[in-house]
């Protein structure tokens, strides 16, 4: 099973949808996470500000920090290796990586019929 971690600069709250102006790409981001949980695929997300003991555990990412500096960040670790850094991947490489089709993360929530009043 592929297990995908994605390591986050520091952010107001956990998935930077937050504020009065919420950037598309986290919200695309956050949203591809949660759809890729509906499915069980191992996928954690991690943010500098509220949980950093998850940067010092993983060796590879203290060494990028050490090395480059937050500005590394976002990083994403796939199956243990670093796969991207400094961006957000694209829904077609969290799809390729978690070995989904790509629709997995682009379904729009069903329309419910609305009852009409009268």
């Amino acid at each position: 099973m592929t297990k995908i971690r994605i390591y986050d600069p520091a952010m107001c709250c956990d998935t930077g949808v937050c504020g009065p102006s919420v950037d598309p790409e986290l919200t695309r981001v956050a949203t591809a996470i949660f759809m890729l949980e509906k499915e069980t695929i191992d996928i954690a997300r991690f943010n500098l500000a509220t949980d950093p003991k998850a940067f010092v555990d993983e060796t590879q990412i203290q060494q990028l920090l050490h090395a480059e500096g937050v500005e590394a960040l976002p990083v994403i670790i796939v199956n243990d290796k670093i796969k991207l850094k400094g961006q957000y991947p694209t829904n077609e490489q969290l799809a390729e990586w978690a070995n989904v089709p790509l629709d997995v993360l682009t379904k729009q929530p069903s329309k419910s019929k609305g009852i009409e009043l009268l």
